[in-house]
């Protein structure tokens, strides 16, 4: 079995064992929730802008795929902001308990199975959209966003929908909060 497809398939799963380290060790406190929290809140943005853009082609599970290949809005800046969004929103998670080495912890873990599940994800876009797809990824970093937008050739295939896009995203805002909630009640019963 390719690991790339296999975290890719179960990557909504894959927090929960940094999750459960993390309750296990915190030690928060008003200021590491603090800005732990607005940490994870401003990574969930990043995620948000990519998501309202790409539309529903992001939550495939199977294997990588798509209807079209998005390079417009947070994608004409980097190829991949979602995930950028969740190693941020994550280590974000990780200040939020007090450790010092669990946001770099949370750092690593997850940049090192989004580099894989991207590898797999280009994979397929090379084979689907072939020169399209070379060109956009010629331009644009995987994660380093440009300082101005990638100039798309093709039609706009998607457009930001904020609505569609929160509505897609309640399931991580719960995430978030849940997080936020448990590690404010961590800190007021170890005080």
């Amino acid at each position: 079995m390719d690991l790339r497809h296999f975290l890719f398939r179960h990557r909504s799963y894959t927090p929960l064992p940094l999750l459960l380290v993390s309750v296990i060790f915190a030690n928060p406190t008003v200021i590491s929730l603090s800005i732990g929290a607005l940490i994870a809140l401003f990574g969930e943005g990043i995620r948000l802008w990519g998501v309202a853009n790409a539309g529903p082609t992001t939550r495939t599970t199977d294997a990588p795929g798509g209807d079209y290949l998005v390079t417009t809005g947070a994608f004409g800046y980097v190829r991949n902001p979602i995930y950028i969004g969740n190693i941020i929103m994550y280590t974000g998670v990780g200040v939020m308990t007090g450790v010092l080495w669990l946001p770099l912890v949370s750092f690593i873990y997850f940049f090192a199975q989004y580099a894989l599940i991207i590898s797999a994800e280009e994979q397929f876009l090379k084979s689907r959209y072939g020169e399209e797809y070379l060109r956009y990824s010629h331009n644009v970093r995987r994660f380093i966003p440009r300082l101005s937008a990638y100039p798309s050739s093709s039609p706009a295939t998607s457009h930001f929908n904020l609505a569609k896009g929160l509505r897609s995203e309640a399931r991580t805002f719960q995430a978030i909060t849940a997080c936020i909630i448990l590690m404010s009640a961590l800190a007021y019963f170890k005080s």
